[in-house]
This record gives structure tokens, sequence and C-alpha cells, in this order.
């Protein structure tokens, strides 16, 4: 977040490792797509982003598949298929282009890189305990032109299809419609042909019923809890559908309702000047201090100091700083040390690392007298070891190592302490489609994901950077590209509703609204994905309210306790002439 750059490519990262299997000859078993080789000569029944039906190049046959991976589409083609729970499926596919993918939704997939002739695709997965229908894919990557499919097999026994006569499908948008210290109501959209719904808390049933509403009561306070909620028929019982919910009676951290955070450049210029810590308007709720960085990548040992005379020729003494600090915080601000940014790569490969982590961010926090951290992680900071699948029980060491230092700062300050994280797109909502630890591509992608899920019970704020991101697929299953309020509402949608982790058959459960904001750019300089006033403002109406949405449906439903807006940076926006500040401090003021 230090200096305005562009995003890595998710075309390059995901280049970067490729672990897709070339099989030489198809399973022969029995193949439950129809039209394998599309020689009805229509699409149909694929859904696609854009497609058609070719007469060449053909693998064999008279017919193929042809899709387009443009700048802002993979290409994207899925068919929903019946299986039977708990069995073996092998998928295969023949294609031809550059980076042509072929996978099952909540499984696994494989490409190539490039198959300038048709190459047979294979991979293999088992349905769930409970699992009726699979959604296979097929998909090229972004700007890599014209791919073609043939022959796609998918062998294993035949489900029944679920619905009249079979087992029930998933309920749809699981959402949280009331909390209290001691329980929540979900509620979800119905089913066809049910008998009732279960509600689950791990794997005992805590409501049953027929209704499309339940109360769980008996539980603690401000505590996190994760529910499936699952349909059922004489037939059986339907693919659950995950929701997280979380109980009131929370200490209040003192953060406003409605929060401006901006991120001040106290160690650097960066050609935006200098603002002393007295100078910020009162208009902003959190200040975070950028940047507390590291003496080396893998030490652990984290430093902070004021940019030094000779590039900020305005900075105040460390006296005036921290008397400054003192009188935002009677003035109801929080100042926080923000860890990271662009420059400064944190990996705590080690205990030692971990330990030496919390040392001297404790010592900063002390001497400047700060309300808490910020998380900035950026570049290579966190990644997945191969392997590392489950978000909800990592083994990569920087993750764990992470975890437990946040863990241990939280604990030590009490509840007073405000936590905060600022990730890229790239290590959360990437997520829903690539994670680094399944294999496949870019290790880093979804790396967020574990830290967020262990410290969702002491994080304040989560703002994702809606900004040097590229086109990101949402939960309406369409890629959303940033700079518009359509890219800020499916991003903060899939925070508050949550969503599966690509191939893992996890899924991360949404957040508490108060808990979510997003962050911008405050400038055209500041980064890419500048966002006009107009826009920010429609996307808060869409996801306090529901309204001005645009045509995008929100799965987690209305956050009215939404939390605020983010920017980098408060030095930008004074560059500009405050137009984030004068145009969304009102706003926000207004809700």
């Amino acid at each position: 977040m230090r200096r305005p750059r562009l995003f890595a490519s998710l075309l390059a990262a995901m280049g970067l490792v490729l672990g897709g299997a070339l099989v030489a000859s198809p399973a022969q078993a029995a193949n439950l797509v129809a039209d394998p080789g599309f020689e009805s000569g229509t699409v149909a029944p694929w859904s696609c982003e854009s497609a058609e039906v070719v007469a060449a190049p053909t693998r064999s046959g008279t017919k193929a598949l042809k899709s387009t991976a443009s700048a802002s589409s993979i290409g994207r083609c899925a068919l929903t298929v019946p299986v039977q729970p708990s069995s073996a499926y092998t998928l295969s596919a023949w294609v031809q282009g550059s980076y042509v993918y072929v996978g099952a939704t909540g499984a696994n997939q494989t490409w190539t890189g490039s198959a300038a002739s048709y190459t047979q695709l294979q991979t293999s997965f088992t349905t769930g305990a409970t699992q009726t229908s699979v959604e296979i894919y097929v998909h090229g990557w972004y700007g890599q032109g014209d791919f073609f499919v043939d022959d796609v097999s998918l062998d294993g026994p035949p489900g029944d299809g679920g619905g009249e006569g079979g087992v029930p499908g998933t309920p749809g948008s699981a959402r949280v419609t009331a909390s209290s210290e001691t329980s929540v109501t979900l509620a979800w959209d119905a089913v066809s042909d049910v008998d009732g719904y279960k509600v689950r808390r791990g794997t005992a049933v805590v409501a049953d019923t027929t209704a499309t509403i339940a109360t769980v009561t008996g539980l603690s306070a401000c505590t996190s809890y994760e529910f499936s909620v699952s349909a059922y028929n004489a037939e059986g019982s339907g693919t659950p559908a995950s929701v997280s919910a979380r109980t009131t009676g929370c200490a209040d951290s003192g953060i406003a309702d409605r929060a401006l955070i901006g991120y001040l450049h106290s160690s650097f210029a960066n050609g935006s000047g200098y603002i002393r810590m007295a100078d910020v308007p009162s208009e902003w709720d959190i200040i975070n201090l950028a940047f507390g960085e590291p003496t080396t990548p893998t030490s652990g040992d984290i430093r902070f100091s004021l940019c030094p005379a000779s590039e900020c020729p305005n900075v105040e003494s460390k006296a005036e700083f921290i008397a400054a600090i003192g009188q935002k915080q009677a003035e109801g601000k929080k100042v926080l040390l923000s860890i990271g940014g662009q420059n400064g790569q944190v990996q705590l490969t080690t205990t030692a690392a971990r330990d030496a982590f919390v040392s001297s961010v404790s010592a900063i926090i002390d001497e400047y007298g700060l309300d808490g951290l910020d998380v900035d992680l950026e570049g290579h900071s966190l990644y997945f070891n191969p392997g590392d699948t489950d978000f909800r029980n990592p083994t990569t060491p920087v993750i764990v190592n992470l975890i437990s230092a946040l863990k241990t700062l939280t604990a030590s300050y009490g509840d007073d302490f405000v936590l905060t994280m600022a990730p890229e797109t790239f290590f959360v909502q990437v997520g829903h489609q690539f994670y680094g630890g399944a294999g496949g591509g870019d290790n880093r992608t979804g790396s967020y994901l574990p830290v967020i899920h262990a410290l969702r019970d002491d994080l304040d704020v989560l703002h994702v950077q809606d900004y040097n991101s590229g086109p990101v697929m949402g939960l309406d299953g369409q890629y959303h590209n940033m700079g518009g309020a359509d890219f800020h509402i499916a991003m903060t949608d899939m925070i508050k509703a949550g969503f599966p982790v690509a191939n893992t058959g996890h899924t991360f459960p949404g957040l508490r609204e108060d808990q979510i904001a997003f962050g911008l750019p405050a400038a055209v300089s500041a980064g890419n994905g500048y966002t006009s006033p107009a826009h920010v403002h429609q996307a808060l109406d869409c996801l306090t309210s529901g309204s001005n949405c645009g045509g995008y449906t929100l799965r987690g439903g209305p956050s009215p306790d939404l939390r605020g807006l983010m920017t980098w940076s408060i030095n930008w926006d004074k560059y500009y002439g405050w137009e984030f500040m004068d145009s969304h401090r009102p706003y926000l003021d207004g809700l």
C-alpha cells in the first residue's frame, strides 16, 4: 500500500506453479455428461459467460466448444450433474489453448499451461456424505484468447438429480437475522420437496423445523458460532448451507459507529507531503501510522520511526508527535501502528521470530501510547506450504506464528486493544476461486483467510483494499472489476455472507457487519481503482439498506451497522483537496 503500483497480474501468478496432470488416455466408464462432444450444436445445458459450438478444430466428431478468455473474463462454462454421495468420480476433457482449466467446484481442478493441439486433462474427486450434485467447469485465463473443449467425461455412479423423487437441494442465502447475548436467529431460502430443515452446530442438531427460520438459544455472550442448515425428506438430507453468527455482549472498543479510517505517512513522505499528527483533521476516527517494518523479512523485529527531516522538513519532534497522539485519543480517536505495507515483508517463519514480533510491537505501542495494531501484510509475507488446505487449521509456519503473535498481543492488552486488518483482494476474496495451499497457481491466494478466521472474535475492523486488484469472481459467479460501485458491493458482500473456499470443501464464514469496512484510494495518484464519491455512496446505499444495488442481489443481506470506509491515504487526500474526507464524512454521519 506504500507507493502507487499495479497489483501483480493474476495470470503471471497462476503461471508460477503448474500442477495439472496431463494424461494420455481417457477413463473408460459410464459418462454422466450428456452430449460430451457438443454434437447437438448448442452450448446448452452448459452455462457459459460467452461461448459457442464450432465445427473446427475438433478432437473427435464434428463439433467442439469454443470460448474466449478476454482481458476481463476467463470464459467460464459450467454444468451441474447429479451424483451419488460418498462416491469416487473421474473428470476429464480434451482442451486446446493456453491456460485452460478443468475442475469441479468444491473439489479438484487441473490445467495446462499451453496446448497447441488437443490435450487431455483429468482429475478425480470423492463426493461428500450428503452431496447429490456437482458443478463441473472449464475456463481459460485472462487475456489468453480462444480455447476449445471436446469430449468431456465424468465417470462414476449416476445420481438421481435430487428434487422430486430424490433428496432436496441446498437452502439458499443462509443468514443471521437477529442476535442477543445468549441466542441467534437464522433464516434461509426455501427448498422444494422437503419435509423439514435441520440446523446443526457441529454434528449436534440444535433445531428441527418446517419453517425457514430458527432461533438457537443457550449460547455464550460475545462468541462466534458456526452452523449448517440442511433440508431433508424421506429420501435423505441434501447438502448443507453454512452460516456464521456471533452473539452480542462484547466489550466496546470505543471505535466510532461510522468510522472514517486513514493511513498517515508517518515514516516517509511518498510525494504527497508530510502531515503532522496534530494537523490531522478531526473527521478521521482511526489513524494508522504507516509503517512499522522489520529489520529483515524473517527477523520478526519490527521498528518504527518518524520520517527523517531530510525527507520531511516539517516533521515534528518525537515528543510533539506523542503529545499529539494523546490529544487525538482525548478526542475519541484511535491511533494504531500499521505493520507491513508494500515494502515491509514480515515472514514469521520461526517461533523466535514470532516472539520477537510480539516483543517489538509491544515496545512500540507502549513507547508511543498507541491503541492497537493494523495488519497490512502484502507481497510474500503470507503464503501456504503444499497441502495446507483447511483455513480453520492452518499448518504453514508464517501463518501459524502470525496467528499466535496476534492472539498474544490481544490477550495482553485486553478489551481496549484495537485490531484491524487491510489485506488485498488477492489474499481474501480470490480464495473463493483459488486457494494456495490446495495446489494450483500462486501459493499466496487466500492466505489471509486463516488469520481472519482465527482472530474473528478479536478483530475490530477488516477493511479489504478494493484497489490494485484484478477482476475477482463474486458470489454471483460473475467477475467484478474495480473502480465502480459494483466492485465494492460484490467484494463486501462476500465478507458479510461468507463463501466456499476454492476446491477445499470448506466454507469461510462471514463476519459481523460492524467488523466490515472497505478500502479505497483517496485519489487517482494513490492507487489503481479510484472510485468517484457518487459510486462509493451507491455502494454504501446497497450494502447498508439493500437499495440502489444496480441489479446485484446481496447474498448476505443489508448491513445497516457496516463500520465505514478506509483510504490510502490521509496524505493523498490532503494533496487532492480533501475530496475523500469532505465527501464521505457527511455521508457516513447521515447513515
